[in-house]
């Protein structure tokens, strides 16, 4: 994926989002500047920093979703965090170390669930082996003493020879009965590990288990289940046997380094106007505890050191009080790509209604059939709908496609509520124009009469 020219980036995110080209170009060649530099010498790549982006532009316009869409794409280890939630050195509010921590973390929640895949098969197969040991011979959990356990006292018992041949017997056609999935309903208890308490610290949680490391064994507890559970529960169990904690560790922070993406937003927030106290006291502290991030450094995580110097950082803010010139120089400089989103027109509504994967027509047509309701949209009432978001954000507060939620919402609401029950019938239901003028505020005529004097 990361072998994609910037034309097939747009593409694939004209899937997503409509309009916004300039961004959309922008993060392209971002993406593609990365391809270039993994194929240079080692001499040279050292040496090429990726170009940070700011977007500029008012909420709902697809900021956050382009960088989502993005990472998702080239699977790359990706963050987004509100720059207001950190505060400077001093104050109370998150460490911006935690920025890093929590990219790494996603990497290693990415890499693990790629290793995962790969022995899925080798790990379904030895889960049923051990779902037919367990109830062919169910074993019951017996008290350990730690010392006996630090020694290695621990005791097997021994089993007559008679008894090995019956239970194989027994275990052998309760394995071709799990293959034929027989016993799917079937109860039985499992040995699984009791997850250790979570401490707080700092905004983050530190698992005890990770402090103690290996110095005690780990404490299980018995769960009756049926096996259709117990077979999830054993097939991971069996895959995090077969996976290489420490290959996924290195893979995770060399991939957090060299492809992560953070999308800091509400950078704009942070902006200081000129004001030495009250609320904007630590505006700028903030701004500088950040830049030691964006420029490059190295974050100590609990998977080792992790270098920020690669890192593609999208930073994203309204500036509708605050201007980018508000933002100390420094972090100006660290962000030389500048693209202005611009607010969404009707037929950019449109579009988002009919060309868009994700389309909200689709999601409420899906939701609603569940209850035997069957919507549809005729073209001129999703006009209608454009209209009546465009309508709604230039009148009031301008959220951007957001605004759209809020209009199916109100358009559906009684439909929604009535739809349901045990006897509900199959029901068409077809939207127009005069549907949606009749159930939306902002879609319904204004008399001009009372304006005129």
């Amino acid at each position: 994926m990361m072998e994609l020219t910037p034309r097939e980036v747009v593409r694939e995110l004209d899937r997503f989002i409509i309009g916004q080209e300039k961004a959309k170009k922008a993060v392209a060649i971002a993406l593609r500047n990365r391809y270039r530099r993994s194929l240079l010498s080692d001499e040279m790549r050292e040496e090429i920093y990726p170009k940070n982006i700011l977007m500029i532009g008012p909420t709902g316009v697809g900021k956050t979703e382009i960088a989502r869409r993005l990472a998702k794409l080239v699977k790359a280890p990706f963050v987004k965090v509100e720059a207001t939630k950190f505060t400077e050195v001093g104050y109370v509010g998150r460490d911006v170390d935690s920025i890093v921590r929590d990219l790494t973390e996603n990497a290693v929640r990415m890499v693990r669930n790629e290793h995962t895949e790969k022995v899925k098969d080798r790990a379904e197969r030895l889960a049923e082996e051990h779902l037919a040991d367990l109830l062919a011979n169910p074993v019951r959990k017996t008290e350990m003493n730690p010392l006996d356990f630090l020694l290695g006292k621990q005791k097997q018992k021994d089993v007559p020879e008679e008894e090995k041949a019956a239970l194989s017997q027994k275990r052998s056609d309760i394995l071709n009965q799990l293959r034929r999935g027989e016993l799917e309903e079937r109860e039985l208890e499992i040995e699984v590990a009791e997850e250790m308490p979570q401490l707080e610290v700092g905004g983050s949680s530190i698992n005890i288990g990770d402090v103690m490391g290996n110095m005690m064994p780990k404490r299980t507890k018995m769960r009756r289940v049926k096996v259709k559970d117990a077979r999830r529960i054993l097939v991971d169990q069996e895959a995090e046997k077969l996976i290489d904690s420490d290959e996924i560790h290195e893979e995770a922070v060399r991939r957090a380094e060299q492809s992560g993406i953070v999308f800091l937003d509400e950078i704009d927030k942070i902006a200081g106007r000129g004001s030495a106290s009250g609320p904007d006291v630590s505006r700028e502290g903030v701004q500088r505890d950040i830049l030691p991030i964006v420029e490059g450094s190295t974050v100590t995580t609990k998977y080792g050191p992790v270098r920020t110097d690669f890192m593609l950082f999208i930073g994203a803010g309204a500036f509708q009080v605050a201007k980018v010139s508000d933002l100390i120089p420094e972090l100006q400089g660290r962000f030389p790509v500048h693209v202005t989103l611009d607010s969404l027109t009707q037929e950019d509504f449109e579009k988002i209604l009919t060309q868009t994967d994700n389309a909200l027509t689709r999601q409420y047509e899906a939701l609603l059939q569940v209850d035997h309701v069957h919507l549809k949209f005729t073209p001129e009432a999703l006009k209608e709908i454009a209209h009546a978001a465009l309508v709604a954000n230039e009148t009031g507060e301008d959220i951007g496609a957001r605004r759209l939620h809020a209009i199916f919402e109100e358009l559906l609401e009684d439909v929604s509520f009535n739809a349901g029950g045990e006897n509900m019938p199959d029901v068409d239901v077809e939207i127009t124009p005069e549907y949606v003028r009749q159930h939306v505020g902002a879609a319904k005529e204004t008399d001009l009469k009372q304006f005129i004097l």
